[in-house]
């Protein structure tokens, strides 16, 4: 059972209306007109807003659709998405941040560089859409609390109920549902936290509270957007000397309380520069990786391999930009820098990727490959992206070849889904995903200006398994990582353009 199936006997349903500004709170409400709607039995405030309750999803949203709501809409309502990456830009020049990784001597290394590179590199703010929106259901009891959510949080969402409540954690029982999607955007406790507050402020009746789809985008905990700078020597054989990647942008565990303990002092969240500096496979004698934490106060949440996804993307384009200027094949230049032991499984991977997928063979006329690898949550992963580029600037993606090691396989039929659903949703953000701010608002709403990928868009994709000596790794975040950096790798050998900014837009390829 899904939780939107969920039904208790003397159900309520209920949907709230927020602010639409980050942080801010109800002012004042009128509730006169939403109580006329025929079915409507309640409107009550809660911490999140004013919640409509009603006998049905309808009725409880035309109520909430006559409600009358005046908002402190708060300092947020002043910040812009063109003002947070100008921030990041400038912050990015700062002197000193905290640093996640570091080996040699990488000013003398760049300084004496045979040739020297520089790129800045920026990802946005996304959503996680999941196909099920938010929703919950509660029963407080009044010594008690029983919930059923589609939740990844069992035991946090117990927590912060009893933070909420004042109720011992035994007392909360969480009953878990099937999730439609769940993406990292499900271990938060917000949707949860809504239908208890719900149902105790409606005479402790059970209430499932049920999310639009505007809701589900416009108040989300998203994944962190990011302004990156990357400076790199090379020697006279073409290999890299010196690495120097700079990160600026927001936290996820400042918002994401269980975790704020893991915040360093100096600022750095480990999930900011995760995939930068606490794996590094190349083989590479100076290192710089650090970090400047700026929260602009959008809600930050874990993303499907939260840092990796804008790192991935990141040090993969890069490489690639590397290679290039070295005038070396994208993928024999992988090759040289996953030359450490601690790489062999990457570069295994990378090699049966490119095998399989015929890298160096030819192609149909305006048909080009790219190629990137990384690793993730135990999970070596290598991706062949064959894409081609339209006169008017569409990127159609053909085929996706894709070789992942993760240990001992159980089921090969699910880790070959896991990484076909990774490879989509990865895409999916590539080609389209961005969320914007304007006046602290999120301007995007649903499936019309916020797209994922069509069925007639979704690529081919071959996955092909290779079982690694080591310990049993992920298998459901790896995939989405190699996706973004493969396909704007090729669209750079079909057309000559580097894109270091995401989503890919028509308007950047067109002829």
């Amino acid at each position: 059972m899904f939780g939107l199936d969920v039904k208790r006997p003397g159900m309520l349903i209920a949907t709230v209306e927020k602010c639409p500004v980050f942080g801010g709170k109800v002012k004042s409400y009128d509730a006169s007109r939403a109580l006329k709607v025929k079915g409507v039995k309640k409107v009550v405030q809660i911490g999140s807003g004013v919640a409509v309750v009603a006998d049905s999803y309808w009725a409880a949203k035309k109520g909430r659709d006559a409600l009358s709501v005046t908002w402190d809409e708060g300092a947020m309502a002043k910040v812009n998405s063109d003002g947070i990456f100008k921030n990041w830009a400038d912050l990015a020049k700062a002197p000193a941040a905290a640093e996640r990784m570091r080996t040699g001597d990488v000013a003398a290394a760049l300084a004496g560089g045979a040739k020297r590179l520089e790129a800045v590199y920026e990802v946005p703010f996304l959503a996680h859409v999941c196909m099920e929106p938010m929703n919950a259901t509660a029963h407080f009891k009044g010594d008690s609390v029983e919930i059923w959510a589609p939740t990844q949080a069992q035991s946090w969402n117990q927590h912060w109920v009893s933070q909420l409540t004042g109720l011992p954690p035994k007392a909360i029982t969480v009953h878990t549902t099937y999730l439609g999607g769940g993406f990292g955007r499900r271990l938060e406790s917000d949707y949860v936290l809504d239908a208890v507050e719900t149902s105790r402020a409606a005479d402790n009746v059970p209430v499932k509270v049920i999310w639009t789809r505007e809701d589900d985008i416009q108040h989300d905990f998203y994944r962190p957007a990011s302004h990156n700078v990357l400076q790199a020597a090379l020697g006279a054989d073409g290999m890299p000397t010196a690495w120097r990647h700079r990160i600026v942008g927001g936290s996820i565990l400042q918002f994401f309380k269980t975790f704020a303990h893991f915040v360093r002092k100096d600022g750095m969240d480990p999930t900011s520069a995760q995939g930068a500096g606490d794996y590094f496979p190349y083989d590479i004698p100076n290192v710089l990786v650090d970090y400047v934490n700026n929260n602009p106060g959008v809600p930050c949440g874990f993303w499907r391999s939260v840092g990796n996804t804008q790192n991935g993307f990141i040090l993969e384009g890069f490489v690639d930009e590397l290679a290039h200027a070295a005038g070396k094949d994208p993928y024999e230049y992988r090759r040289q820098l996953f030359s450490k032991p601690h790489a062999a499984r990457l570069r295994a991977v990378l090699d049966l990727a490119a095998q399989k997928a015929g890298w160096g063979k030819p192609l149909p006329a305006g048909v080009h490959r790219g190629i990137a690898a990384h690793f993730a949550y135990g999970g070596y992963c290598a991706q062949v992206a064959e894409v081609s580029v339209a006169r008017d600037g569409k990127v159609k993606v053909h085929r996706v070849v894709a070789a992942i090691d993760s240990g001992w396989i159980v089921n090969p039929g699910n880790a070959v889904a896991q990484i076909e659903g990774a490879i989509f949703y990865g895409l999916s953000a590539a080609l389209y995903g961005e969320i914007t701010v304007k006046n602290g608002r999120v301007e995007q709403s649903n499936f019309h200006d916020y797209p994922i990928l069509r069925m007639d868009e979704m690529p081919k994709v071959e996955v092909h398994i290779l079982e690694g000596k080591g310990e049993q790794g992920g298998i459901g975040e790896p995939g989405t990582n190699p996706i973004a950096p493969a396909v704007t790798n090729a669209i750079f050998a079909a057309t000559g353009k580097r894109i270091r900014k995401l989503p890919i837009r028509p308007e950047m390829l067109r002829a």
